[in-house]
């Protein structure tokens, strides 16, 4: 019977740390499992592929307009004018004066509006209520109602102000986490039921106003 020798154990194999995940703030519960690159891709494709919707309340709508057209063309930078509605588009640009009656027809469009979605305030009555700012019928400024990503100054803006006003929110997204933009912690983006004004209430009659 013949003798046999133990083999030697193998030494053992050395294994790379594992790659710590992302922050859960920063990308979520479910998205931080999903590799940066395909992030990368995901921000390029929304980014020049906006589909906007115009909400023209003054003159500013008619340098929108312009902008459009082809001496500016902002489709070249990947900007598709005037979505069939709001639940077709990606980006909406609120150009003009907004009173307190319109406040809540603007706040329900943009509720319709599938995520993500994007809001530019185009010119100086979007932005504050420009020269009627002191007016007992204007909203002091669209991000009373709802976010705002970029803000156009102007009155109106010329149509290359708002080319740069895109090109803006093209580098927000661009380097975006859709995650933390709707993270439920810190420094989330707020939502349109936390900026609701007090000026879109009914007024109350007289009497009535400590009730």
């Amino acid at each position: 019977m013949g003798v046999t020798s133990r083999p030697n154990p193998e030494p053992p194999v050395s294994l790379p740390d594992p790659t710590p995940l992302p922050e859960p703030k920063r990308l979520g519960v479910l998205s931080r499992l999903a590799p940066e690159p395909m992030k990368v891709v995901l921000n390029w494709g929304r980014r020049y592929s906006l589909w906007v919707f115009n909400f023209g309340l003054a003159c500013c709508a008619i340098e929108f307009i312009a902008a459009s057209m082809a001496r500016h063309d902002f489709i070249r930078l990947g900007v598709i004018p005037f979505a069939p509605g709001p639940r077709q588009a990606d980006l909406m640009v609120v150009s003009g004066t907004v009173t307190d009656k319109m406040a809540p027809a603007v706040k329900r469009l943009y509720e319709q509006m599938p995520e993500p979605k994007y809001v530019i305030s185009f010119g100086a009555c979007s932005n504050c209520g420009g020269p009627y700012w002191d007016s007992y019928s204007v909203t002091k400024g669209v991000d009373q109602i709802i976010p705002v990503d970029v803000y156009v100054p102007g009155c109106p803006p010329r149509p290359e102000a708002l080319l740069q006003g895109i090109l803006k929110l093209q580098e927000k997204i661009a380097r975006e986490s859709l995650a933390e933009r709707y993270s439920t912690e810190g420094t989330a983006r707020p939502s349109a039921a936390a900026l609701r004004s007090g000026l879109v209430e009914a007024p109350k009659a007289p009497g009535e106003e400590g009730k």
